[in-house]
């Protein structure tokens, strides 16, 4: 989210273990040397020691009193380590990968920078998703009402509509970081559940565009 000119702020809502409803908001101020027009790679972290040093302490402060803990945390240590680069797409590349690891996942993470793709935002989405060889696109109900099939249908890729449910653990799924999911149910559980998620909505196979991650970074 942007405040001032040339500096955002990358948030994630958190949420404590034992008591879901306290809920705060963990920033990393971000500073675009460029302006708008800064590159996602290029985009710097201001104050990176205390932006590493806010994130340990409120993680450690949401999550630390979960049964996960002590796991959760060497596996979050790459995470934290990566601030030391002072680029907040470092962040969200490694926060990603922990994440994935952690849910067993094995599939290949892909750049869009060197992909090409065409102008258009329904074009150039179905051209990430065709070069990563992906049958189906996975689309939020907020993308379904601009999206165009068009582009998709051309490359063979089917556009899935995806609603996670309402109900247990997915009724925050919306609003909060997937580490409350993850510290809450532990890697194994929440992994079984995700694929359990995505069996019931026939998502196999399906891509979906963009940074997803433990939701430090946008």
């Amino acid at each position: 989210m942007q405040f001032t000119r040339r500096d955002y702020q990358h948030r994630a809502r958190l949420a404590a273990v034992e008591t879901p409803d306290r809920q705060q908001w963990l920033s990393l101020p971000t500073h675009l040397p460029s302006g708008r027009s800064t590159l996602i790679r290029e985009a710097l972290i201001d104050d990176t020691e205390r932006a590493r040093r806010r994130t340990a302490g409120m993680l450690r402060q949401n999550f630390g009193a979960g049964p996960y803990w002590p796991s959760l945390t060497q596996a979050l240590d790459p995470v934290l380590d990566a601030f030391a680069t002072g680029r907040t797409a470092v962040v969200a590349e490694t926060s990603t990968r922990v994440l994935l690891d952690l849910l067993g996942w094995r599939g290949r993470m892909l750049s869009s920078s060197p992909l090409a793709a065409s102008p258009g935002r329904s074009l150039r989405l179905a051209d990430l998703a065709a070069a990563t060889g992906a049958r189906a696109y996975l689309c939020g109900t907020g993308g379904m009402t601009y999206l165009d099939p068009a582009p998709f249908a051309a490359r063979n890729i089917t556009v899935a509509a995806f609603r996670p449910p309402a109900t247990g653990i997915w009724s925050t799924a919306g609003r909060l970081s997937s580490l409350y999911a993850l510290a809450t149910l532990g890697p194994d559980a929440l992994a079984a559940r995700l694929r359990a998620l995505a069996d019931g909505q026939g998502a196999s196979g399906a891509a979906t565009v963009g940074a997803g991650s433990l939701n430090l970074a946008r």
